[in-house]
């Protein structure tokens, strides 16, 4: 199929789009704590916090997902649409439930986390069909936009989009959605065109070693054979790494005031910046900026 001139510009986001329930208390909390805080219910998943961020910086991104046709399910899709993000092209089953996350969060960070991303992996490839069949690519006319890919998608899902035709020319940017998840990611550091984005603790399972910063974890990602990798570390320096080298920058110093969604912000933030221009260095800059924004409370969730 032939596609529109304007289609190398549109981003798709493929994965998790869920309902986010996240508990928040101002005070360290350890197992077992039971404290006051807020507790709140927002859209959410790794592909649709990305969607939304990129969202914030002008773009017009559309996510590839499964959404059930439950009343929640009819709910996240009206409020994707209030979000500018489109759904045009999710898959929606009768059948499968909206999925959904739940997390808790303390001063001193994640405490724990439970994703129910079972629909989503229940779709399977169904959710890749206007990739495959169109109308947004074939495997003979493949898109060849930018994607962002979050690894709620199973193993074997994402082993068959590292190797299918049909995104043999886009520009997948992969994030592994949890630590728990990070391993699913192997078959894209053998992938020409896929760029990593993980934190230190995610690194260290792909490479299966333990890292003391994000440069020397960047570098073994590109040894690994990575074509790319940005490895964040918290409030430590993070490095984006490529055959050319690895670059090192610090985020800013903010109050952190909740967890959940910084590196869906920092992905959809560099992505954002590459897209307008802007070098390695300053790319990196800018996505630590606006995580850190992000971080501290001052942009929306």
């Amino acid at each position: 199929m032939d596609q529109p001139t304007d289609m190398k510009q549109q981003i798709l986001c493929i994965g998790s789009v869920l309902w986010d329930v996240v508990g928040r208390a101002t005070i360290a909390m350890r197992a077992g704590s039971d404290v006051p805080g807020r507790i709140e219910r927002i859209p959410g998943g790794v592909a649709l916090n990305i969607a939304m961020a990129l969202g914030r910086f002008g773009l017009n991104p559309s996510a590839l997902t499964a959404i059930g046709r439950d009343p929640e399910g009819e709910e996240l899709m009206a409020a994707c649409g209030r979000l500018g993000v489109s759904t045009e092209h999710a898959y929606r089953s009768d059948d499968l439930p909206t999925d959904q996350y739940m997390a808790i969060e303390g001063a001193n960070g994640l405490i724990a986390a439970i994703a129910d991303a079972h629909s989503l992996e229940a779709a399977g490839p169904r959710i890749l069909t206007p990739l495959i069949e169109g109308p947004l690519g074939t495997r003979a006319a493949p898109f060849e936009g930018l994607i962002a890919l979050d690894g709620n998608l199973t193993h074997a899902l994402l082993e068959e989009i590292a190797t299918d035709a049909a995104f043999a020319k886009a520009d997948l940017r992969v994030a592994p959605a949890s630590p728990g998840k990070a391993e699913r990611l192997a078959p894209f550091l053998r992938h020409s065109r896929a760029v990593l984005y993980v934190n230190l603790e995610e690194a260290g399972l792909l490479c299966q070693r333990t890292f003391e910063n994000s440069e020397a974890a960047a570098a073994a990602l590109i040894e690994r054979g990575a074509k790319r990798a940005l490895v964040t570390n918290g409030a430590k320096p993070c490095s984006d790494g490529t055959a050319a080298g690895v670059i090192t920058a610090c985020p800013p110093e903010v109050l952190v005031t909740r967890i959940t969604g910084a590196g869906d912000t920092f992905m959809a933030a560099h992505m954002a910046a590459e897209l307008s221009g802007m070098t390695r260095e300053a790319a990196l800059e800018r996505a630590l900026h606006a995580a850190a924004i992000y971080v501290s409370g001052e942009l929306p969730a």
